[in-house]
């Protein structure tokens, strides 16, 4: 599999391949239009391709774009897996929804967020109850990001995230940064104040294609924790449970007990989108893993600023925040041909260790 041949440039490449293929190899298929365009007025769609017996009770879901512009792999991911021809051989009894760009906005406009700045892997808490509080993001905040993008506004945030570790240790500044906030709207890993287009999307996509399944496969691909081009995965059912040791089973023990993101303590994530699965599914089992290829490593903490700062402060079109908006999307996409060869190769083993794995459930 060429990596070529799986990658796409744009989201409406990468949106009207993943169409094509999904049809080409026997798929329902389903679009979800958002209802704002993208940076050339294109259409902004998620769409979800259904593979196998309509009527399978074990269901492997397959997401996307849940950070937009980490979708340039997760579609990769997708697409190589229908290209090999995966739905062909699946096991009876065992289908696959594959929800391509769950997050249409950020995927076409080269963001993590949603258009609302919102993160939607903190989106999926209860919002009619008070939200999860972040105290000590609040002591950072207001020295993470200044006006403009210069050297020594990258130094003076550095300085202060170093102070907080000294102070309280580098575990606790990573979970600070990473666990979800909901005071600053134009902060890092903001969780929003309601749900957004896409977290009530999910819902309505897991009425229509998963409700009636009675055990629930979930992989989420994202980009940017563990070593370059490595897949990382990131488990987040009851560690002491059944359905943790199942995903052992799927992609080895090594791979998926005790993992520690960036060498860090596991931040106490909120509102992740497996969260908001679980919550769907109710007492229907779901077993799986936010699946990370790796990338820059702890240097994405300068990588997730400067998303912000593009989106809040860059002048559009000027030299600088050309070369900017490119460093960002190298940074979770990297053009090397040896990382997106690698992460193909990898996301085609995980994805057939998943399909087995359901068909032994």
């Amino acid at each position: 599999m060429e990596f070529h041949d799986c990658y796409a440039t744009t989201f409406e490449s990468a949106r009207q391949r993943f169409r094509a293929a999904a049809t080409e190899h026997g798929a329902k298929l389903y679009e979800y239009q958002h209802p704002m365009s993208g940076p050339n007025g294109e259409t902004l769609a998620a769409d979800v391709a259904v593979f196998g017996p309509a009527d399978a009770s074990r269901r492997l879901l397959i997401i996307s774009g849940t950070h937009g512009l980490e979708g340039y792999c997760g579609s990769a991911a997708q697409l190589a897996w229908i290209l090999e021809g995966g739905s062909q051989a699946l096991p009876s009894d065992v289908a696959v929804v594959m929800v391509h760009a769950i997050n249409p906005w950020g995927f076409a406009h080269g963001s993590r967020t949603t258009e609302n700045n919102v993160d939607l892997n903190r989106n999926f808490v209860d919002h009619t109850q008070p939200h999860p509080a972040n105290p000590d993001y609040g002591l950072l905040h207001d020295r993470l990001l200044e006006s403009e993008w210069t050297m020594g506004a990258v130094a003076r945030a550095q300085a202060a995230m170093d102070e907080y570790a000294a102070a309280k240790g580098s575990d606790a500044l990573f979970d600070a940064l990473a666990r979800g906030q909901y005071t600053h709207p134009d902060g890092l890993n903001y969780g929003g104040t309601q749900r957004e287009w896409s977290n009530l999307l999910l819902e309505q996509i897991y009425q229509e294609h998963l409700s009636t399944a009675s055990k629930i496969g979930f992989i989420d691909w994202h980009t940017g924790v563990g070593e370059y081009g490595e897949p990382f995965f990131l488990c987040f059912n009851d560690e002491d449970g059944d359905l943790f040791a199942r995903a052992c089973q799927w992609w080895g023990e090594s791979r998926v007990r005790g993992q520690r993101p960036h060498g860090k303590a596991r931040p106490s994530y909120q509102g992740l989108l497996f969260h908001g699965v679980q919550r769907f599914a109710g007492d229907i089992p779901v077993c799986g893993a936010v699946v990370e290829f790796g990338t820059r490593g702890w240097h994405m903490r300068r990588i997730l600023r400067l998303d912000l700062w593009l989106k809040f402060h860059a002048t559009p079109g000027t030299e600088q925040a050309d070369m900017l908006r490119a460093d960002l999307m190298d940074a979770f996409s990297p053009v090397d041909q040896m990382w997106r060869d690698a992460t193909v190769r990898h996301a085609l083993q995980i994805t057939r260790e998943a399909v087995a794995g359901m068909a032994d459930w």
